[in-house]
């Protein structure tokens, strides 16, 4: 698709957390197979410019940054000199480049250049860092030419006269370059990062680019023999629990559509034509530009009740003892949701109130929900009931994914002590890990659906007749995660803007499919249907459980 739009060459990132998801075990095999990746690429010819972080932002969580920082018994610096944190990435650079070095133009492969860091400026300014995040790529094999990318208000910070500089901007091209030639007299103009959109935060609408502005702007790079890479030129899905969260806390969708020239299934749209025309203006003698590959096969499916459940209290793993709660990390838990129990006495109503919630945290007295914490509200409290006995108290605490940008990406996710009821502490508490993991799911033990809405896995068994990719409608559930045949779409939530889980089709077989649906607010309509179309932008705020939101 990139091809016949015109382009000649494909940015990859690469994502430290994914290949590294505990520490010192490197998996590069299935999404996760980046070589194979640039093997295609030169196949269909289209060169390679690889972004392998460590740190890699693009909404994704904690950047790119693995989890397992948060758990080293002291805070880490990220993206510093500090040594636990340079030496692991030292490490991931030397597994990079085993995988990778080869596949340099210098070798024969595809790839031209090698990013250094992401956007370091936004973070912080110090060169050394820089330097030693360079020479690792260095002493990983990497000998072709490397770069490092920041918006130009940013880009004297942490800036090196060893490193090639790129900018990234989304408008007004002749005066970003002008500014870059101030920092660079020299060499090409390079624009690592042109939008013609935006990612999508839920809660908020879908984003649509200006594309007569996005024409324009690449004609004038175009006319002055720039250099640019179009982010995104296919967005796709940020798949699993990869999503990540924008600052403050403003969690991603799992559809990054992005509003790129190839959309979220990889159609082709009205702005991939208009710059496919474009760039066919400036091909070069004896140049044309292949014919884009027909849409993959679209199925629908109509509507199936789940018709078995798993309530998420009645399938908890052993517990752990702890005096008090603790962030998920500190369990050496690095993703999933995570459940917190204690005993309270019988009472008067009173209010419960953490020190915070990282995310959203689901209270049940004695089975029953009762309220929510909410990390977007300004205090970490709700009401709870009077009791005539004494009760239990849950906690379910689901986070969404960690903030992927700016010094905040230190989050912690959980239930964060104190936690009190009346002012007065709650202790002994028993600890839940829910990592929602393959295991896990092949663990839980379905039965007939009820009717209550208490957090709980759904199961429908849907039979096809013949695959091809399709879009879930989630608009009849309320927040959680969804899996086909064990592969996991991504996160949903009934505010929107998106109300489809993207399914391709060779994640689904002829016959029967299993949709598996954790729901930890409860479904309106337990039913799943597939559509022929996706649905990316339609907000429904009166759906959400904080009517302040």
């Amino acid at each position: 698709m990139a091809k016949a739009m015109g382009l000649n060459t494909v940015c990859a990132y690469l994502f430290w957390n994914q290949v590294e998801q505990q520490q010192g075990h490197f998996d590069w095999s299935g999404q996760s197979d980046s070589a194979e990746f640039c093997r295609i690429a030169q196949e269909v010819g289209l060169w390679v410019i690889l972004r392998p972080g460590p740190y890699s932002c693009a909404e994704w969580e904690m950047g790119g940054t693995p989890w397992w920082f948060l758990a080293q018994g002291r805070d880490v610096a990220l993206r510093s000199r500090d040594p636990i944190y340079l030496d692991a990435a030292r490490k991931y650079m030397r597994e990079v480049g085993k995988q990778l070095a080869p596949l340099q133009v210098t070798h024969g492969g595809p790839i031209l250049m090698v990013q250094v860091e992401n956007e370091y400026g936004f973070y912080g300014s110090d060169t050394e860092y820089m330097g030693a995040i360079r020479q690792a790529l260095i002493d990983s094999g990497f000998d072709v030419p490397l770069f490092s990318c920041n918006p130009m208000d940013v880009m004297k910070n942490g800036l090196r006269a060893d490193l090639f500089q790129a900018a990234n901007f989304g408008k007004d091209p002749a005066s970003n370059f002008k500014r870059l030639r101030e920092l660079q007299p020299k060499g090409p103009l390079f624009c690592s990062e042109f939008y013609p959109g935006w990612f999508d935060t839920w809660g908020e609408p879908h984003h649509f680019g200006k594309t007569p502005q996005f024409l324009t702007d690449l004609t004038t790079m175009l006319d002055s023999d720039a250099s640019f890479s179009i982010y995104m030129v296919h967005g796709g899905t940020t798949f699993g629990l990869w999503s990540g969260c924008d600052r403050p806390f403003k969690p991603d969708t799992s559809s990054y559509d992005y509003d790129a020239p190839i959309s979220e299934a990889g159609w082709t749209t009205e702005k991939y034509y208009e710059t496919r025309a474009l760039f066919s203006k400036y091909l070069l003698k004896g140049e044309t530009l292949p014919e884009p590959p027909a849409r993959n096969p679209v199925i629908a499916f109509a509507p199936v009740r789940a018709a078995l459940s798993a309530p998420v209290l009645d399938n908890l793993p052993a517990a752990i003892d702890d005096e008090a709660p603790r962030n998920m990390e500190a369990y050496g838990q690095g993703y999933g949701c995570i459940l917190y129990r204690t005993k309270i006495p019988a009472g008067a109503a009173a209010s419960l109130e953490a020190s915070a919630i990282h995310d959203f945290g689901y209270v049940l007295l004695d089975g029953i929900r009762v309220g929510v914490l909410d990390r977007r509200a300004a205090a970490c409290r709700i009401q709870i009931p009077a009791r005539s006995k004494d009760s239990t108290l849950d906690v379910l605490v689901e986070p969404m994914g960690r903030i992927n940008f700016g010094p905040e990406m230190s989050d912690k996710k959980g239930l964060i002590a104190p936690v009190t009821l009346g002012g007065s502490p709650l202790k002994s508490w028993k600890v839940f890990s829910l990592p929602l993991d393959g295991k896990m799911l092949s663990g839980l033990k379905f039965g007939p659906a009820g009717a209550d809405r208490a957090p709980a896995f759904w199961k429908a068994t849907v039979n096809l007749p013949s695959t091809g990719d399709t879009f879930l409608d989630m608009r009849g559930w309320g927040k959680g995660v969804v899996w086909v045949n064990g592969h996991c779409l991504g996160r949903f939530w009934d505010i929107g803007p998106t109300q489809t889980a993207y399914a391709p089709g060779c994640w689904l077989r002829v016959g029967e499919n299993d949709v598996v649906i954790l729901d930890v607010a409860g479904p309106a309509d337990p039913t799943i249907a597939g559509l022929d179309t996706p649905i990316i932008d339609e907000l429904r705020p009166s759906m959400d459980f904080a009517a302040a939101h």
